[in-house]
This record gives structure tokens, sequence and C-alpha cells, in this order.
């Protein structure tokens, strides 16, 4: 059984609604601030495909094995520079003959994907053209980015606040009034807008087949890529009512 509340209870008025909409006596006001900002970037990730080949499955998992540490101690070597380093994806893959009867493996195939982070980039060109040089080695990127919490994401937010105040404010002044609260904020989202292109080390590889150099190659120059940070948000404003 429901207890009885009470007659206070029972005649309390309902809450009035907010209105969502400006009336003649409130009126309100809706902007938009953006922010684009071009920062530095603040990581650069590489990937490397290590591979091996041969008639023998054993040989080939071996060489495979071999030339995976030889790229995992190059990239380890440069120790606090490498903020992050797995290996994504290995395999084995048995390439069967063509010709004649019945299913005979013809060679083996071994593919090993490894992907490492730098914060420093000045040990990224040693790493990179190191990483080429190795046999039958090959990198990828480098793919320049930001940290999730890099301080551009906040002072795009920031500088798109300040601009929709600014907005507001200069709207008011054109009906000669003033802004008097902020009724709404809404963040419409902050990203990185720069697309992630990776320079053209891709053809830094080295076929186990070619010619050894008797001399380290110099490591090769990469200039990191401006990043574009864009932030936008949605306010509204109540206003003192203007004089029309």
């Amino acid at each position: 059984m429901t207890p009885d509340t009470g007659p206070a209870d029972r005649h309390t008025p309902a809450t009035t609604p907010a209105v969502p909409y400006g009336t003649p006596d409130t009126p309100r006001i809706a902007v938009r601030g953006e922010a684009h900002l071009e920062v530095a970037p603040e990581l650069a990730r590489i990937t490397i495909t290590v591979t091996a080949r041969g008639k023998d499955r054993r040989q080939t998992l071996t060489d495979l094995t071999q030339r995976n540490a030889r790229a995992l101690d190059l990239v380890k070597a440069h120790g606090d520079a490498v903020e992050h380093l797995e290996t994504s994806a290995l395999t084995i893959t048995p390439e069967l003959g063509r010709h004649g009867r019945g299913e005979r493996t013809r060679t083996h195939h071994g593919l090993v994907h490894i992907t490492a982070v730098l914060g420093d980039f000045s040990a990224l060109g040693e790493l990179v053209t190191a990483l080429a040089d190795l046999d039958l080695t090959r990198v990828d990127g480098p793919w320049w980015s930001l940290r999730p919490t890099s301080p551009a994401h906040r002072a795009a937010r920031r500088q798109a606040v300040r601009e929709a105040v600014q907005r507001a404010r200069e709207y008011a002044e054109a009906l000669d009034t003033t802004v008097t609260a902020l009724v709404e904020l809404a963040d419409t989202g902050t990203e990185d807008t720069h697309p992630r292109v990776p320079q053209s080390t891709r053809a830094l590889s080295r076929s186990a087949y070619g010619a050894p150099t008797e001399d380290e190659p110099a490591p090769i120059d990469l200039e990191p890529q401006r990043q574009h940070v864009h932030a936008q948000v949605t306010a509204r404003f109540t206003m003192a009512p203007p004089r029309l």
C-alpha cells in the first residue's frame, strides 16, 4: 500500500520547462567559434617489414627469426627515443609448384611486420637508414601525428571558445546591447585535419642479392610534417533586450 504523501505534496506545482528559444525580454543569440592551429608533430610512426624466402621451411623460419631479431635490436638500441614497439603480424606461407602431379611446395615465404613509434626525431633518420640497410627489410613511413593529450588540442578548444564569445559580443554591439549570460556551449569536435601521408621512405629497402656497401650509409634527412588542428564550438547566449 502506497503511503499518503499529504496535501502539501499532492498540490506541489509542476516545474515550468525551460524555454528552448529566446523571448522579447530575454533574446538569445547563437554563434559558432572556430580555431585552426598549425603545430609541429610530436610522434613519428614507421612500419618495418622483414622477409625471408627459401625452399626449406625450417631454414626460412630461421632466417626470418634472425632478421627480425636484428631489426628489433636496431630499434631498441635507440632507447627512450622509441616510445612504442610492437610486432603486428607474422606469416609463413608455402608456395606450391604450378606444374607436375600432386602438390609440391616450391618455396616458403616468411613475413614479419613491426611498428615503431618515436618521440625523438633526432634518432629517426639514423634508424630508418640502418633498418633499410638490412637484407630483405622494407621501411614505410614516417606517419607524423600528435599525442591524444597534446596541449595543441586544448589550445585549439580555448581559442574556439574565445572566438565564440567575441562573436556574440560583436553581434550584441551591432544591436546596441550587451551579452548577459551563457546558456549553452557545445563542442563539435577537436581533430587533427592533416592527412598522415608518409614520407617517401618506402623505397628504402635492400635486396639480399644486392651489392653490399663497405661503409654504413649516411642517415637520411627527414623533415617533420606540420600538423593542422581544428576545433569548433557552438555557443548560445542571452542578451539584454535591444531597442529596435
